[in-house]
C-alpha cells in the first residue's frame, strides 16, 4: 500500500507506544489520504485528525512528527501548522 510512503519520526513512534495508540490498516490509509489532501492544498505542516487521534505531519517529507489521542488533545495548543485535515 501507498501508506508505506508515510514515515513516523522516533518521537511519533515513542508517543504511539506510550499512549498505547495502534492504528488499523483503514486508519493508516486515512492518515495517508489526509496527508495527500494537505499536500494538494499546499500545506507544509498539517494537523490530521483520524477518529480520536490527532497527528502532526510534515507534509513535504511525509513524516508523522507526533501523535496524541483526543483526551490528551483537550486544552492543547498546536502551533507551527498551516492547515488541518479531518478525515
Amino acid at each position: 500500500p501507498k501508506t508505506a510512503e508515510l514515515k513516523f519520526s522516533k518521537h511519533a513512534d515513542s508517543r504511539l507506544a506510550e499512549r498505547n495508540i495502534s492504528l488499523s490498516e483503514n486508519q493508516m490509509q486515512r492518515l495517508y489520504d489526509g496527508t495527500e489532501k494537505a499536500k494538494a492544498k499546499g500545506i507544509k505542516e498539517s494537523l490530521v485528525m483520524v477518529d480520536d487521534y490527532a497527528f502532526i505531519v510534515n507534509i513535504k517529507n511525509n513524516i508523522v512528527v507526533t501523535a496524541m489521542n483526543r483526551e490528551e488533545s483537550n486544552d492543547t495548543v498546536i502551533t507551527n501548522i498551516d492547515g488541518a485535515v479531518i478525515i
